[in-house]
């Protein structure tokens, strides 16, 4: 059981006011620590403003980001497809990858630029997530009807087509579902 301190509490001083070089100097720090888009900069810096205040003009961490995305500290078509090829091993689907797409801050045309990547590891992706629940032709035994519709409904919030997740769900147990990919093909 570990003692409380027995010595007095130090204030801590307030960290200074930010000014442009200080913000320059954490948005290269966190864009050299961690894979970013724009968005997430942004919102980074204006959360350090807000905290610790605002030495001189005002700031727009808006044109810092474009200036660290010009310089190529920042890709946001990259970070897209890395997160959507990490989400596709994982077995999500399409809506959960565009859900993420929208909450990191990837623009409407990096995510219409990716998009027919992901459309191609769509079936890939969707195996996976069966493989990993144990669903259609990774089951033990067939389920009966409401065993399925979770199973259709876990496929669904998994972020996978219902149409494609309904064929998987039906598939037997040990079918090859290599062998009617182009039932699956839209």
């Amino acid at each position: 059981m570990a003692m409380p301190s027995t010595r007095p509490s130090r204030d801590r001083r307030p960290p200074p006011p930010l000014d442009q070089s200080s913000l320059e100097r954490l948005a290269l720090r966190y864009v050299e620590r961690f894979a970013t888009t724009r968005a997430r900069l942004v919102t980074y810096l204006r959360r350090k403003v807000r905290e610790r205040g605002w030495e001189g003009d005002a700031a727009d961490p808006t044109d810092l980001a474009e200036r660290m995305a010009e310089l190529g500290y920042i890709d946001d078509r990259a970070f897209g497809e890395a997160r959507a090829s990490a989400m596709a091993r994982r077995g999500l689907g399409k809506r959960r990858v565009t859900g993420v797409f929208h909450q990191v801050g990837i623009g409407a045309e990096d995510a219409e630029a990716l998009a027919p990547a992901i459309e191609a590891r769509a079936f890939e992706a969707a195996l996976t997530f069966a493989r990993k629940r144990r669903i259609g032709p990774f089951a033990d035994v067939a389920p009966d009807r409401p065993g399925r519709e979770k199973q259709i409904a876990a496929m669904i919030r998994g972020g996978h087509d219902f149409g494609l997740a309904r064929r998987i769900a039906a598939m037997a147990p040990g079918e090859d579902p290599g062998e009617d990919w182009d039932q699956f093909e839209r």
